[in-house]
């Protein structure tokens, strides 16, 4: 069995201890130690990293009544060691564990709001609350948190048995049975947990609210404490001076000049959209003079046809997107008797005008699976793109396409 240095001292940076077992995780090289200060992933925490000797500790693993230490490199049965907690991480996963603690408890004191899950990440943390949370209550909840970090009170590690745990006024009902190792944050919180935390709550520095959102019919609050605040504070003070330069406002301002360039991107777009319409439909009439004229594909046995000829327009634009190519067709298919393939850097349209038999998606089918890509349609429409060909290449594809299908096209 592993003792766990960390149970009663989580500041402790570095041990000796002697290897009892040489073994294997997922095919790497792994030791147990007699006695260790590596926090394995446990509660919401991650692991801790760091060295045993020259050789870096990878990830720690609970396994139980051991610790499993994952190595860089294998370490001997038997050999005499000197741990080295990577302490910067561990620090941060205190700050973050510890203000969570806060966190968490001024939730259940102020709204009888209970944390239902935690989790920290590289980043940031989460805590899942079981009710709704308004702004308001959470930046009250915020505030009331610093305000016992800033009070600097004393975070102590006790442990108790189930008969006493029974007795005093736990924030939550503990999970696990046993001597329960409890954090009692002076005055604040008292909470069963196996996590590592700072001395002081005055060691957690701040602790700042990122985002919200809704879960499980309650609200997930995303935060940081500590370290994170301050990385945090210059990534959003980078972004800001950032956008200020390249507005030309004032910080204060920046709000409005978003707006404002939202509100003008909206009236361009729709500028650039009546404009395109209106170019589609030259460059539609354009492609119409300029294509080839056949007959709509007919049985052995149907009458010959009688209505008007079909014009072929199969042509590679470089120049156009999705929507642009989508109007062309779109505006061809109306105004004559056609049917349309237009083949640009990234899309491909293929369409149809009433009354010609042609499947518009059939045809986009046998180009997507040949040159790869994906799309879908109608009938009389079809448009996809990613196909992996250059557009005067699928375009060469879709005329033998279409000659299979005979159209009396006079290729």
């Amino acid at each position: 069995m592993t003792h766990r240095i960390y149970d009663t001292e989580p500041s402790c940076r570095a041990f000796d201890a002697v290897v009892t077992r040489a073994v294997e995780h997922e095919g790497r090289p792994a030791v147990i130690l007699d006695r260790t200060a590596f926090y394995p992933t446990s509660g919401g925490q991650p692991f801790d990293t760091g060295r045993l000797d020259g050789v870096q500790v990878l990830e720690t693993v609970d396994a139980g009544e051991d610790i499993v230490h994952v190595l860089s490199a294998p370490l001997a049965y038997g050999a005499a060691v000197r741990g080295q907690i990577d302490w910067a991480r561990r620090f941060d996963h205190m700050q973050q564990h510890t203000g969570q603690h806060m966190l968490s408890a001024a939730f259940d004191r102020l709204f009888d709001n209970r944390t239902m899950s935690v989790h920290m990440g590289a980043d940031a943390a989460t805590i899942d609350l079981a009710k709704a949370a308004p702004a308001a209550d959470v930046e009250r909840a915020v505030d009331e948190a610093n305000r016992v970090v800033w009070e600097d009170r004393p975070v102590a590690i006790r442990f108790a048995s189930p008969e006493e745990a029974a007795r005093l006024a736990l924030r939550k009902e503990p999970l696990r049975e046993g001597t329960l190792r409890l954090i009692d944050i002076d005055g604040f919180d008292l909470s069963a947990c196996g996590g590592t935390h700072v001395d002081r709550t005055g060691a957690v520095g701040a602790i700042a609210a990122l985002a919200t959102e809704r879960f499980r019919g309650g609200t997930r609050l995303t935060f940081v404490c500590g370290t994170r605040v301050v990385r945090h504070l210059r990534a959003y003070r980078d972004a800001v001076a950032g956008s200020v330069r390249a507005l030309s406002v004032v910080p204060a301002e920046l709000p409005a000049a978003v707006e404002r360039l939202q509100a003008d991107a909206r009236d361009l777009r729709k500028i650039v959209k009546g404009q395109q319409e209106q170019l589609a439909g030259h460059e539609a009439a354009r492609l119409l003079a300029a294509a080839q004229v056949g007959r709509v594909p007919r049985g052995a046995d149907d009458p010959p046809p009688s209505g008007p000829a079909t014009q072929i327009v199969i042509e590679a634009l470089d120049g156009w997107d999705a929507p642009g190519l989508k109007a062309i067709a779109t505006a061809a298919t109306a105004s004559a008797r056609a049917v349309v393939v237009l083949v640009g850097k990234d899309a491909l349209v293929v369409a149809r005008s009433a009354g010609v038999s042609t499947d518009a998606s059939a045809v986009l089918r046998q180009l997507t699976e040949r040159f790869g890509g994906r799309g879908g349609g109608k009938p009389d429409l079809a448009q996809g793109g990613g196909l992996t060909a250059a557009p005067h290449e699928v375009a060469s594809a879709a005329r033998d396409i279409l000659r299979s299908v005979r159209l009396e096209s006079g290729f």
